[in-house]
């Protein structure tokens, strides 16, 4: 003892001393890290700041935006906080501290002389101030002077930063000698206490073995103990060997109860009393007073442990009947396959019964019975007392072995039914043998009767074949008439295509120049002349309307027409056709009125340019059928009946009914469905006395379909007529909005060209009298001096354009070809914008604008194109061969101007 004294007295003063040493060198580095590198920081944080005010001050300045000041505000305040802190950290030092005091001068220098006048300056606008100090640049010299000095202030720290590791160096030096010294010292003491201290150890440990063999040849006997008397190392040793001897006994008790117990239940196939008879064992070994066992089995898809032994139970059983897999605490020790203890139960919890009374345990143990690491079983055991360390080592140990009785047991009784049942299913084989051998001789006669009836059907496929032969030839027939149809309905779309082109090419010049005459501007035509104008200007208008119809009409039946589904107002709906028919009301003395019921939703979701069409077109026809009396349009929600007869596949709630009335001629009942067929009116008598081609309600009623809606007619001859348009109310966008729909044709001819889409005009009343239109106003501010070269090759075209451009101020040249418009390209370069026809000789539109296009000179030159070419895809190639915008003809001129306008403000 009293050199482990001298060891530990040794151990103590040198771990003073290492103590004390190494805070010493502890304080020294956390000064190094803590206070020289914060320095170092925050001059530089310093210098940052200078930096950003600075370069904040000339964004400021030359944009003038008040954004750049933030930099330059957020530095002002920060240099100084930055500037404190650093004169805090080194006010050990007077000399740093005199340069800082030297820093700090030049920056408010800079602020005072460079930094706040210059924006003053800006903030002024006097720019000439700005200019004349740049020219000085009297804040250089202090930025300047600043990057010196904060360097030389930065050079100083870094030589004391050295200076303080040299010395933290020579301490850690100083260290290592003194360690070396205590070591040695240490290491002398010990090697002679050791000396002095293993000849008293050896002695005893002579004694402690002599015990020990005497233990060994005892044949088996563990219940020796080795005594010893002394109570130092030799004595921990005896103990520990005691301690050995106790385990080795138990164990030894625990592989005997369970290799009886395996014995025992050897031979045992009966569930019942094999569980049964574990419980009672196993109760009594652990001196439980209390005890249930449930049994893992699959029932109804459920895996579940169910109550298969009890120990001391009563008549009522044990526990509960049954658990699934983790739950309740027998579960949960399943679900987990780990033992769970219970203490300190409540009194309630379950008693133990005897002759004379009940008790409460005092603990239980729930375990699993694993084979495999798959639990068969679980027992749960209550005790009046805990259960001992024994005993619970018994219950983890015995858990494997039981678990493989179980398994054998389960195996052997599962092997014992599947001989029963392949004993049966022989019987059952034997028995299905005999059937069969049955139904193989009545099947002979069977085939006996194929043979005849397989005779008889090859005759049947003989004639069969036949048929087919004549079905395919028809299939032939069929498939080259459908190919003749299909050619004849792109020869019918050509045709549709040129005449469109060929009939608006005249209708340009014609709708352009009757537009002058009927506004008159110079004032040179009497009332007479000017009547005149409007009805060629009307009838112009009318045509264009038939061949916008007789297209419709055509894309139509091809398949071919788009709908374009968006949001459409209904309570600016009725404005619009106001506008359209009132003068026509007016005119003919008739009334107009539009009815909007309750309940209508401000919004629905459709194609608003044909649902516009379809309006116009049943109000034109009433007006026109209608001498005396009224027309009215109603707008209203379907009630739900009439919406299931009219619409059956749409919501019943959300169907909204266009009705227009009128007070006419009325339809016989035998004509109703006739006048919704192609150039079909009521009789030869209506078309000569009323006029029209009989497109309008035929081209409704498409549309109509198109919009997921029909057109219903009540007519009574000689009282009037109702047309009611229904169509679905969509509500919701999310899935079609602004989606293009394409309309599925019954026809089975496929147009080979897709036909322009035309708006419908306004409704095409004959001997109508058109309102007098006031005079485009001319937009001098843009058109004025502006140069437009206009490209035709149609003289009548180039006419009427020229007189309209000239009357809005420009001045305007003019090609034939495209040829020629090169040439006066190159002969002049002042030209504002191109009007560029397609269609022309020599050189066509497209040639000609991708000429220009090559020319980076006039790559930027806004061109329009012209032309009478109507088709969907017309546009897209213009464009793509360098048009800027694109018009079809005829042309309507506040389009046109509408369109220079927006071309000739962007360049």
């Amino acid at each position: 003892m009293l050199g482990y004294l001298i060891v530990l007295i040794g151990l103590s003063i040198s771990i003073i001393l290492i103590n004390d040493r190494v805070m010493s060198m502890k304080v020294d580095r956390e000064y190094i890290t803590g206070h020289d590198f914060q320095v170092h920081n925050l001059s530089n944080d310093i210098e940052k700041n200078l930096l950003d005010m600075e370069d904040s001050q000339r964004g400021y300045v030359i944009t003038g935006d008040a954004k750049y000041l933030i930099p330059y505000n957020n530095g002002y305040s920060s240099w100084k906080e930055n500037y404190n802190k650093l004169r805090q950290l080194i006010m050990d030092n007077p000399r740093q501290v005199q340069n800082l005091e030297k820093i700090k001068t030049n920056i408010e220098l800079w602020i005072a002389e460079a930094g706040d006048p210059v924006l003053s300056m800006k903030k002024d606008n006097n720019n000439s101030g700005i200019i004349e100090f740049y020219k000085l640049d009297i804040g250089k010299k202090y930025t300047d002077q600043l990057r010196s000095q904060l360097a030389a202030f930065r050079s100083t720290e870094l030589s004391f930063t050295e200076a303080r590791s040299q010395q933290l160096i020579r301490d850690n030096e100083v260290l290592l000698s003194i360690l070396n010294t205590i070591w040695i010292v240490v290491s002398a003491i010990a090697v002679l206490i050791a000396l002095i201290t293993s000849s008293s150890i050896v002695n005893t440990i002579k004694q402690v073995t002599g015990s020990i063999k005497h233990i060994a040849t005892s044949k088996g006997d563990l219940s020796m103990r080795v005594e010893v008397k002394t109570k130092d190392e030799v004595g921990d040793l005896a103990e520990i060997t005691n301690e050995l001897l106790s385990k080795l006994e138990e164990q030894n008790w625990i592989n005997t109860q369970i290799t009886d117990m395996a014995t025992t239940f050897q031979g045992v196939t009966e569930m019942k009393l094999l569980t049964q008879s574990f419980i009672n064992r196993i109760a009594g070994l652990v001196e439980a007073h209390y005890g249930v066992l449930y049994l893992r089995k699959i029932a109804d898809k459920k895996d579940l442990l169910i109550r298969f032994a009890s120990y001391a139970g009563q008549a009522d059983g044990v526990g509960v009947e049954s658990f699934r897999m983790g739950e309740g605490l027998v579960g949960q020790s399943a679900s987990e396959n780990r033992i769970l203890i219970l203490n300190q139960l409540p009194d309630d919890y379950i008693k133990v019964t005897s002759g004379l009374g009940h008790t409460a345990p005092k603990q239980i143990i729930v375990a699993p019975i694993i084979f495999e690491k798959n639990v068969l079983a679980v027992m749960e055991l209550a005790s009046l007392n805990e259960f001992t360390k024994l005993q619970r080592e018994l219950l983890e140990q015995i858990a494997e072995p039981f678990g493989v009785t179980l398994h054998n047991a389960a195996s052997r009784t599962e092997i014992e039914n599947l001989y029963s049942e392949s004993q049966t299913m022989a019987e059952e084989l034997q028995a299905q043998t005999e059937e069969l051998q049955t139904q193989a001789e009545e099947l002979q006669v069977q085939t006996e009767e194929l043979r005849s009836t397989n005779e008889h059907l090859e005759e049947q496929n003989l004639f069969a074949e036949q048929k087919s032969f004549e079905v395919e030839q028809a299939r032939k027939e069929l498939e080259l008439y459908a190919e003749q149809l299909q050619q004849s309905s792109q020869y019918k779309s050509e045709f549709l295509a040129n005449m469109s082109h060929e009939l608006r090419t005249p209708l340009n010049s014609l709708l352009i120049l009757s537009q002058f005459l009927v506004e008159n501007a110079n004032g040179t035509l009497n009332a007479d002349e000017q009547e005149y104008a409007r009805i060629i200007n009307s009838s112009g208008n009318d045509l264009l309307s038939l061949i916008n119809d007789i297209l419709d009409l055509s894309k139509v039946e091809a398949g071919k027409l788009e709908i374009e589904i968006a949001a459409v107002n209904l309570t600016e709906l009725p404005d619009v056709m106001e506008r359209n028919f009132t003068p026509i009301a007016k005119q003919r003395n008739l009334q107009f009125r539009i009815i909007q019921h309750p309940g209508l939703p401000s919004l629905i979701f459709s194609d608003e340019q044909r649902l516009q069409q379809i309006l116009k077109n049943l109000l034109s026809n009433a007006f026109k059928f209608t001498e005396s009396g009224a027309v009215t349009l109603s707008i209203r929600k379907a009630d739900p009946l009439e919406a299931n007869i009219a619409l059956p596949d749409a919501s019943r709630a959300n169907v909204i009914a266009f009705s227009v009335s009128d007070t006419g001629i009325g339809i016989p009942v035998n004509k109703r469905m006739l006048i919704f067929e192609a150039f079909q009116q009521v009789d030869g008598k209506t078309e000569r006395k009323y006029g029209g081609t009989g497109l309008g309600l035929s081209i409704s009623r498409e549309f109509a379909n198109l919009l997921g809606g029909r057109i219903a007619l009540e007519s009574e001859e000689g009282k009037g007529s109702t047309f009611t348009l229904y169509i679905p109310c969509l509500h919701n966008p999310s899935s079609m909005e602004m989606v293009t729909m394409y309309a599925e044709s019954s026809a089975t001819a496929v147009s080979a060209l897709e036909l322009s889409e035309a708006p419908s005009e306004a409704p095409a009343i004959d001997n109508l009298i058109i309102p007098e239109t006031k005079p485009a106003v001319i937009h001098q501010s843009i058109f004025g001096g502006k140069q437009v070269l206009v490209v035709d090759d149609d003289v009548r075209n180039i006419f009427a354009l020229t007189k309209a451009l000239e009357m809005q101020g420009m001045r305007v040249f003019t090609a034939h070809n495209g040829r020629q418009c090169l040439d006066m390209l190159d002969l002049h370069k002042e030209i504002d914008i191109v009007l560029m026809d397609i269609m022309m000789p020599e050189m066509d539109g497209y040639q000609t604008m991708r000429h220009i296009r090559r020319d980076e000179q006039l790559n930027e030159m806004p061109i329009i194109a012209l032309t009478a070419k109507a088709m969907k895809y017309d546009r897209e190639k213009c464009l793509e061969a360098g048009a800027s915008d694109y018009i079809s003809k005829p042309i309507n001129l506040e389009q046109l101007f509408s369109v220079m306008r927006v071309w000739l403000s962007k360049s």
